[in-house]
């Protein structure tokens, strides 16, 4: 499932993470959270004190269920995103898209577009014909990207993160995937 592109800095190869990828991954992950706290239901407090086990943990994915995409350019992670299957019978026909996050030096060269396209790849290889994701709703850039990947938006949560005083609502997006 490893595909690579080039773009203005350089080659990018995306593939699926392992464990051997807990470091960096960790690294991306708060470096993430830290960058963009109102993108993410999840917290740098909390993730920063997980131990190094949690992070391996979170990398060994079983195949048919979850997984997690990486950017890679040389040695450096520059992206990541992951996807995860229903887990009841009568939600295993779709996915959710999460954590979708791109460097900001490395933002605008379709990386983003590049993870989202393996999600669906490795969705289809399942047999999912759904996928959405949740998207803070004004983070613009974000949402026209994931429209450019055949995302439209379905509903709002309104408040859904609450940070540094401030409510922030998120979209719920939803692309079919027998439609691409």
């Amino acid at each position: 499932m490893n595909r690579s592109f080039t773009t203005a800095l350089g080659e990018v190869l995306i593939r699926e993470a392992n464990p051997k990828d807990a470091i960096q991954f960790r690294e991306l992950r708060l470096h993430a959270l830290q960058d963009s706290p109102t993108a993410f239901s999840a917290d740098y407090q909390r993730n920063v004190s997980h131990s190094p086990q949690h992070w391996e943990d979170m990398l060994t994915m079983h195949a048919d269920e979850s997984t997690i995409f990486l950017a890679q350019c040389e040695s450096d992670l520059t992206g990541m995103t992951g996807i995860a299957r229903g887990n009841t019978p009568k939600t295993r026909h779709s996915a959710t898209i999460w954590g979708v996050y791109v460097r900001p030096e490395w933002r605008g060269l379709h990386i983003a577009e590049e993870l989202i396209n393996a999600c669906f790849r490795w969705a289809r290889a399942r047999k999912i014909v759904a996928v959405r994701l949740g998207v803070t709703a004004t983070n613009t850039s974000a949402i026209k990207c994931y429209e450019r990947c055949g995302f439209r938006i379905t509903g709002t949560e309104p408040r859904a993160v609450y940070y540094e005083g401030q409510y922030h609502d998120f979209y719920t997006m939803y692309c079919p995937l027998d439609n691409l």
